[in-house]
């Protein structure tokens, strides 16, 4: 199982660590109006999944500011889905107040239905830990990385690589 710290205290994954080439498990969160929306969705897309503890802090912040940017680039055929467990209203407040267009926010906040399936859930602090995927059409997961320490940056090129990969 994968070895996460937040701010350097080890915390404990609830769930299983997904791996290249495993079909992406399903899920259930709500969108900004709270309807439910699961995996399935964004079929038929290429889907980055990035996570993100909590949307309005520092890293959180620059990490789905800097999946919007590259959303605009990577076209119709690419889902980005933002999730954390923040509230729904508080995902939709802060994208409006920053001009957050290209990507999906999605709450886990009800089950944690997605950081028990993608093993993210850190179950001291009911969040997820900061994580991207990258799921193919098909359901595979083509790229996964979890961030080691939850204040640090994920391998923003790494993903849009993986992404790129797929779009050709």
């Amino acid at each position: 199982m994968v070895q996460v710290t937040f701010k350097n205290n080890p915390v404990t994954l609830v769930g299983n660590e997904i791996k290249v080439g495993d079909q992406a498990p399903d899920f259930t969160v709500l969108a900004p109006d709270l309807s439910e929306k699961t995996l399935q969705d964004y079929e038929g897309k290429i889907r980055l999944i990035s996570v993100v503890p909590s949307i309005d802090t520092g890293v959180c912040d620059a990490q789905t500011r800097r999946f919007n940017e590259a959303a605009s680039e990577l076209g119709e055929d690419v889902a980005i889905l933002t999730i954390s467990c923040d509230l729904p209203f508080a995902q939709k407040r802060w994208c409006g107040a920053n001009g957050i267009e290209n990507v999906y926010t999605l709450s886990d906040h009800r089950n944690m239905s997605f950081g028990d399936a993608y093993g993210v859930h850190m179950k001291e602090l009911r969040l997820l830990a900061r994580s991207v995927f990258v799921v193919d059409q098909a359901g595979k997961v083509v790229y996964a990385e979890y961030v080691s320490e939850g204040t640090n940056h994920p391998d923003y090129e790494g993903a849009l690589a993986a992404v790129k990969e797929l779009a050709k």
